[in-house]
């Protein structure tokens, strides 16, 4: 496979991971407010509200666990770069109110949830 395909192949996997994770999410009684967000800053791939608390969601999915948890693919320098585009995007909405980052794990087996996973 040229990697140009595979790469579009990775998006396209990671877009189905994201429209699941926000599935569950509204199944789970959250309120989606935008998916992939981007500023100059970065990306976040989905903003939701938890009853007063709004909440910043990465989403990394893997086929398998055999390379390890999906969610050992969100490194410090990734959580820096949402860190500092949350702080963009509260700024701009003007949200005076408490927020959280979360990260969502999927593999074709199972959806994992780390509430209040990094800050």
């Amino acid at each position: 496979m040229q990697i140009a395909q595979k790469n579009f192949y990775k998006k396209l996997l990671g877009k189905a991971g994201e429209k699941t994770a926000e599935k569950y999410l509204s199944k789970n009684g959250y309120t989606v407010l935008e998916t992939n967000y981007r500023t100059h800053l970065g990306e976040i791939d989905i903003i939701g509200i938890d009853k007063d608390c709004m909440v910043f969601f990465e989403v990394k999915y893997r086929k398998d666990e055999k390379f390890g948890s999906p969610l050992a693919a969100i490194t410090k320098a990734k959580q820096k770069k949402i860190i500092g585009c949350a702080n963009y995007y509260t700024a701009f909405k003007k949200w005076n109110g408490m927020y959280r980052f979360d990260a969502i794990g999927i593999t074709q087996d199972k959806i994992e949830w780390i509430k209040n996973a990094f800050c």
